[in-house]
């Protein structure tokens, strides 16, 4: 065991100002915490990815699990994927109702079929008996992290992830997401994406937030892992210039991503992002802004 370990994880890019997010933020750390003793106790990193992102769902502090908001006919549909940087195996769905963790029901395509992407209907039909937990009374169980008004065109949006390097060296990501709030119905951005909102491979795993149209057109997830592995470039620098692709088409957004050195960075081009860091080395941040 090499006993270098890591994990980042987020609550979206580009919270809006006015929010006290003291909340988010402690629950954030406590999620951190918990992540943390998990791998330092030996825990598996696609393991320790989804766990973290499940607290983050069920939590309602961001636009993702019961944080979501419906789209613009009043239904949610909840987007999540999670890969296994070792194996490259994943799992994602897309358009999902009914269901309380996204991220799970992800975990269960990769477990359980021969698929890798489930959505609407098929996924809830294959979801069924399978031990999730349900969302009977969607009005009672949501509680949108975000009440406002959407302008027309705007691309307001909201996701959580985690990116994990555990002592064995492997690495996973893991995404959720409402979506873009008042979203049409059966839209789907980058975050069941592989290769957009979420990768993980031997190299560096990645979890993206911010409009996902942007983030599919640029590739962004697996646009980090070709510049270490091609460019040479150390995982900062690729993440970075990653997010320049996406400021060049006009988007917005950041992301979180681990090398297999333990290397972490949390850049984006928002004012803002929801994230946090914890490392076998000490370091421990939990931020919202600059």
């Amino acid at each position: 065991m090499s006993r270098v370990w890591s994990i980042a994880i987020h609550g979206g890019a580009g919270p809006i100002r006015q929010i006290d997010y003291g909340a988010a933020e402690a629950h954030m750390a406590e999620t951190l915490k918990a992540a943390s003793e998990s791998l330092a106790a030996g825990g598996r990193a696609v393991t320790v990815a989804e766990q973290a992102v499940m607290a983050l769902e069920e939590s309602g502090h961001h636009i993702a699990g019961r944080g979501a908001s419906p789209n613009a006919l009043g239904q949610w549909e909840l987007d999540a994927a999670i890969m296994d940087g070792e194996t490259r195996n994943a799992g994602a769905v897309a358009a999902l109702r009914g269901f309380r963790s996204p991220v799970r029901a992800a975990r269960m395509v990769m477990l359980h079929s021969q698929h890798v992407m489930l959505v609407g209907k098929g996924a809830s039909h294959f979801l069924r008996g399978r031990g999730l937990r349900r969302v009977w009374n969607p009005r009672d169980y949501y509680r949108p992290s975000v009440k406002r008004a959407v302008a027309p065109g705007e691309l307001a949006h909201g996701t959580v992830g985690a990116v994990v390097l555990d002592g064995e060296g492997r690495l996973a990501a893991a995404t959720s997401t409402g979506g873009l709030l008042g979203k049409m119905p059966g839209r789907v951005g980058d975050t069941p994406i592989l290769g957009a909102g979420t990768w993980a491979d031997e190299r560096v795993a990645v979890s993206c937030t911010g409009q996902g149209e942007f983030f599919m057109r640029a590739a962004v997830a697996a646009d980090v892992s070709a510049r270490v592995r091609y460019g040479k470039m150390g995982v900062e620098q690729a993440a970075k210039a990653a997010l320049d692709d996406v400021h060049f088409l006009g988007g917005d957004g950041g992301l979180i991503a681990v090398d297999v050195l333990g290397n972490v960075t949390t850049p984006f081009l928002s004012e803002s992002m929801k994230r946090g860091i914890a490392t076998s080395r000490g370091v421990f941040h939990v931020a919202v802004r600059r």
